[in-house]
């Protein structure tokens, strides 16, 4: 058995980071090649929410792990682990629990090896492992969890644009995005708990507003 594993909303500044691992019977990757599943940013979102249903119903083994904001922060600012080790400890987690022969992961980390140690530390099974940068577009495991891990992470923030209107892509480089906190910060004096206060944006902001920059 094979399992691919990614992560999407890695970098954003609002709502979870999704990762996920997906099993599957060597078998069934060429039917998911020849159906078009490939890296998640090459896909339309319709396209993606179409594949990810086909995904779920032919992989073996499928598993989805949100961090919060909150988690996140208690991490690098709390336990001073980086978002590299938090990540490659869930995916040791993912791995334990679907158990496959082979893994692929898409590494975070630009020393793919590097990555490929941490994961390792954590694991108490012992499957062949793959570790590469770009591997969502190297091999079909990989890109059919990257479409999931990205269907659930848009879902998520539709979620948050329902209840708070509109609050761009969640990235820094947003302008949206940027002005919905210092939107926020203004009314509510405090950024919002779907916020990954840990980054420098939003550490950026809360300054602004001890300085009195904010208008």
């Amino acid at each position: 058995m094979i399992m691919g594993a990614d992560e999407a909303g890695r970098g954003p500044v609002l709502g979870n980071m999704v990762l996920c691992g997906a099993l599957f019977d060597p078998r069934t990757l060429e039917e998911l090649r020849s159906i078009g599943v490939r890296d998640s940013k090459q896909l339309s979102p319709r396209r993606r929410e179409e594949l990810a249903r086909v995904i779920a119903a032919k992989a073996r083994g499928l598993v989805i792990v949100e961090l919060t904001p909150a988690e996140i922060d208690d991490c690098r600012l709390v336990k001073k682990v980086n978002l590299n080790e938090l990540e490659a400890r869930t995916f040791a987690g993912m791995i334990d629990r679907l158990r496959p022969e082979v893994v692929y992961l898409d590494s975070p980390d630009p020393n793919p090896k590097l990555f490929e140690q941490r994961v390792r530390k954590y694991l108490s099974t012992s499957p062949r492992i793959v570790v590469e940068n770009f591997a969502d577009c190297k091999y079909p495991a990989v890109a059919a969890a990257s479409i999931v891990a990205k269907v659930r992470r848009d879902q998520c923030i539709a979620e948050l644009r329902r209840r708070y209107g509109d609050l761009g892509s969640g990235y820094p480089a947003d302008p949206v995005t940027i002005s919905f906190l210092r939107n926020w910060v203004r009314e509510h004096g405090r950024l919002p708990d779907f916020v990954r206060r840990s980054w420098e944006t939003a550490r950026r902001i809360e300054e602004e507003l001890r300085q009195g920059r904010l208008g």
